[in-house]
């Protein structure tokens, strides 16, 4: 038995080759135009010596050339790596090197952090530049054009026989400590997590709707859930490289987009921007939210202003993402709704005991054919997070008398900062290494329309000094943007238990 992604876009193109699949800005790309790419893509990888299961990272925002390198991937049956675009050159390199990544299509934009990256890293031989107006361009070897290779190409017309376990992307998370891990989704698990999409009884069916791309695409999200699931039922994308209210609400007129997904931030965005009118939004008859608790203030004020009914759901990263969801017509504000269909929920407490009370906390653990093969190269951190087949999750939840679920709190330490996840363990260690810091503690703290922001409180060295501005700044240069801290706060000493761990229950 074979099944492979490829899967997905191919039959839609066989369906309606000339249909728009894709619209940024004033251009749009038919069905035909987007599957022939991404064959002529693969037939550039094979061009290139990149063999069958060896692994590509994608460097890309949303953009036409990540959907073309991302099935032109599964075309050659090469595993992609979806790598954050506001990652640092150093950042990068680490991805590069742990996902054994052979080659890295970059977004032109972030070429200097990527080169900085690819220059560290000897077993990563090839360096693909999406460029937006030329196809020229004079760089050191190993450097190569995407257009310039991916034209001169011949294209594979036969998706390969993969297995439907084989590992199709390797999404980077890191839980809620310690460096990322690539959670290994396979073929099987997205190509289903986006099905179930399309059988959803949604107000315009999927395969007939615009769709809006606002969510990175490099994020499970906005890949399986918007891209994927769209061009699964041979709907249209309409690509936003970098979301802005107003913009992103212009488009929705322009284009009459019928459905809308975004993170909260993105929601109370739209809700407070003063030019973001109904009239604007009016075409849009189905809206989702996942990736952050949804404030239910915010979910109200939106769906009476724009006369919405906004459908919120649960998702990670290692189960392809979406777990749970609100049935349509049924929703409960607050709640992540109900496991999908084939996926178990089940609540365990801090003894290790099933939770079977309702209205009770326990961590939400999660089994299913939407769960991750597990993380790649870490068998020890895959038995510690899957046991029995069953997914913990690190989140506490707990469920009602009608089976709806609800988050009470985010992982432990994480952060969730405008729907990207912040660790604060990563942010620690690079506090740690400045000259000045003594003891280092990272706490998320509300605010109004991020969820949370990233509060670092420090004791200093004696006889050093450091400003919050310094702090700040050091922590800028060596982490991605929505990483470093914007609050910073001096003591003397950081409250500690009896074992000397800090107490952050107590900071926060």
């Amino acid at each position: 038995m074979s099944l492979n992604l490829a899967t997905l876009l191919r039959e839609s193109t066989k369906k309606h080759p000339s249909k728009p699949a894709i619209h940024i800005n004033d251009v749009t790309l038919p069905y035909a135009m987007v599957d022939g790419m991404a064959q002529r893509f693969a037939g550039a990888l094979r061009g290139l010596g990149i063999r069958e299961g060896q692994h590509v990272a994608l460097l890309l925002p949303n953009v036409p050339q990540f959907t073309i390198a991302y099935f032109g991937c599964h075309y050659n049956a090469n595993p992609v790596v979806p790598l954050n675009v506001l990652l640092t050159g150093e950042e990068i390199a680490y991805h590069l090197t742990d996902s054994d990544a052979v080659a890295v299509v970059v977004w032109e934009g972030f070429y200097e952090a990527a080169r900085a990256g690819f220059d560290r890293v000897d077993s990563c031989k090839h360096l693909i530049v999406a460029k937006l107006d030329r196809a020229d361009m004079t760089a050191p070897a190993g450097t190569h054009n995407m257009t310039a290779v991916t034209m001169a190409a011949q294209p594979v017309t036969d998706i390969p026989a993969t297995s439907p376990d084989d590992t199709a992307v390797s999404l980077y998370t890191s839980g809620t400590t310690g460096k990322s891990k690539g959670a290994e989704l396979s073929h099987f698990n997205l190509f289903y997590n986006a099905q179930w999409l399309t059988q959803q009884p949604l107000p315009v069916p999927l395969g007939e709707a615009t769709v809006m791309v606002v969510l990175p695409l490099f994020h499970s999200f906005g890949q399986t859930v918007m891209q994927n699931s769209t061009l699964c039922a041979g709907g249209t994308l309409v690509l936003v490289p970098r979301f802005e209210p107003l913009a992103a609400a212009q488009l929705i007129a322009k284009h009459k987009v019928n459905v809308f997904a975004g993170v909260p931030t993105m929601y109370f965005a739209l809700l407070n921007h003063p030019e973001v009118t109904p009239a604007l939004t009016e075409s849009v008859g189905f809206c989702l939210s996942g990736g952050a608790a949804m404030p239910v203030e915010v979910m109200k004020a939106f769906d009476e202003k724009h006369k919405q009914d906004i459908l919120e759901g649960y998702g990670l990263s290692v189960p392809s993402p979406v777990a749970s969801f609100n049935p349509r017509g049924a929703k409960k504000a607050g709640s992540i709704g109900l496991p999908i269909w084939g996926v178990e929920f089940r609540l365990v407490g801090a003894d290790g005991k099933i939770v079977t009370e309702l209205d009770t906390p326990g961590e939400i653990c999660i089994k299913g054919h939407n769960v991750m093969k597990g993380y790649y190269k870490r068998a020890d951190a895959t038995k510690e997070s899957i046991v029995d087949g069953w997914f913990h999750s690190g989140d506490i939840g707990t469920r009602d008398k009608d089976g709806y679920y609800y988050i009470v709190d985010p992982k432990k330490d994480m952060i969730i900062r405008g729907g990207f996840n912040v660790y604060p363990r990563e942010l620690e260690e690079v506090l740690y290494a400045h000259p000045a810091v003594a003891e280092a503690a990272v706490v998320g703290v509300p605010h109004e329309s991020h969820g949370e922001e990233v509060k670092a409180v420090l004791a200093l060295k004696a006889g050093h000094t450091a400003t919050a501005d310094d702090i700040i700044a050091y922590c800028k240069e060596r982490l991605a943007a929505y990483k470093y801290p914007r609050i910073v706060e001096f003591r003397d000493a950081l409250p500690k238990g009896p074992t000397g761990k800090i107490l952050k229950r107590e900071l926060r």
